[in-house]
């Protein structure tokens, strides 16, 4: 895959200027030795990373910017949440020379030094360690801020290194993460093209044929992966930087990000919330994509589209509120925003129910998802483990409602709820 060239952008037949205002991206063995020059414009750079990415890699990228490091922070959480409470310690080290901020990490990391520089006005690098998720390239910042999954629009970093050799000496549970991210891919595209179905939403043919071709480069490379093969996670780390390149093009994530998603950001919350665990983000997103393509299934079985039960808000406010404690609020006002259990889905779903049909048969299998993630070491039985069925069947009803992005779960819901 060739990011450079789709660093320059391009005009698309969708009618868009497609751009990413990423200057470098270096994916190669010894990647991290190359700081310095690319930081050479910058003078007085902050570098942040948590207690396992500065053992790995954050020391030496330090050690390397010699004169230009103003400051560090190193993060000594066992669990590290982009909250409010990190967010204020990232500010309070940022002074009025700082020109740089140097995210070494993967993730949290990222976000929180997408968030903060974004907000403060200032250029950010992301030194990645580990192939285990696709935001390294995309604005968007995925936080978490009054008990709610919040993505920020905010920007991409000016440069991404990574490292081949530190990234194929990753924890086995991120690369299966990253991994997992792409898989979502096949869900999150199948979603976009139904949004654009039923909303006529925007949709891309050229971006979600690039995100296939990313995801179709990786999805067979399960065992390979588990191998550490030097050349498989070279390719999983340029599929995932691609896809935030796809984001960037279109300014969300909804080349990326869809059902899946929604699943595994309730599986997070409430974990956060509940003091209970919770799998990586990507790992959460490859296990949902088995639910999702199980949700399609059944929608396929139907002849006709008929509702199953009509909207008690009452009911709806009630279970929102067990379920999402705190967070609730923000979860009801979004949706009353949103209007969606106000539309009349249903005659839209009776006309144009052909063309959904069509386009869920599109879609995956559950047992084929299910092949993919055993190739790479991960068992849906471990999914179903840990949530139990009770977490999962509220994930199927509720997670929908953190967002205000259709998906396959509001066809589901509107199909098959109370029935």
């Amino acid at each position: 895959m060739n990011i450079s060239k789709l660093l320059k952008g391009r005009d698309c037949d969708c009618g868009k200027r497609h751009t990413c205002n990423i200057d470098n991206v270096v994916i190669e063995e010894g990647a991290i030795n190359k700081i310095y020059d690319l930081a050479a414009a910058y003078k007085s750079i902050i570098l942040i990373a948590d207690k396992n990415t500065y053992a790995v890699c954050a020391k030496k990228a330090a050690e390397l910017l010699k004169e230009k490091l103003q400051d560090k922070l190193v993060f000594e959480d066992d669990l590290l949440i982009p909250d409010e409470t990190a967010v204020e310690k990232l500010n309070n080290i940022i002074c009025d020379t700082t020109d740089l901020i140097l995210g070494v990490g993967s993730g949290v990391i990222q976000d929180l030094c997408k968030y903060v520089s974004f907000k403060r006005g200032l250029p950010y690098y992301i030194a990645a360690t580990a192939p285990s998720m696709d935001g390294y390239a995309s604005a968007g910042a995925a936080m978490i801020m009054g008990n709610m999954k919040v993505t920020y629009n905010a920007h991409v970093p000016q440069a991404i290194i990574a490292d081949v050799n530190i990234l194929k000496n990753a924890p086995m549970e991120m690369i299966q993460s990253g991994y997992g991210d792409i898989i979502g891919k096949l869900s999150c595209l199948n979603d976009w093209r139904l949004a654009a179905a039923v909303n006529n939403e925007y949709f891309c043919q050229y971006v979600y044929d690039l995100t296939m071709q990313m995801t179709n480069s990786i999805k067979n490379d399960g065992e390979l992966l588990q191998k550490r093969d030097v050349n498989a996670i070279k390719r999983l780390t340029e599929a995932l930087i691609g896809v935030g390149i796809a984001m960037a093009y279109v300014g969300n994530s909804r080349p990326a990000s869809g059902s899946e998603h929604h699943l595994s950001h309730f599986f997070e919350i409430t974990g956060i919330m509940n003091n209970e665990p919770y799998f990586m983000h990507g790992t959460d997103v490859a296990f949902s994509t088995v639910y999702t393509c199980r949700m399609r299934e059944e929608i396929l079985k139907l002849d006709v589209p008929k509702q199953a039960q009509e909207f008690e808000c009452e009911q709806w406010e009630s279970k929102i509120r067990s379920i999402y404690g705190t967070a609730a609020q923000g979860v009801i006002e979004l949706q009353n925003k949103a209007g969606v259990y106000n539309e009349d889905k249903i005659s839209v779903y009776k006309e144009k129910w052909n063309e959904i049909r069509k386009i869920l048969k599109d879609a995956p299998t559950a047992d084929e998802i299910t092949a993919y993630l055993q190739s790479v070491g991960l068992d849906i039985y471990d999914f179903e483990k840990m949530y139990g069925a009770k977490k999962l069947e509220n994930a199927k009803w509720y997670a929908k409602d953190l967002k205000d992005r259709y998906s396959v779960l509001w066809l589901y819901y509107c199909l098959f709820y109370g029935m």
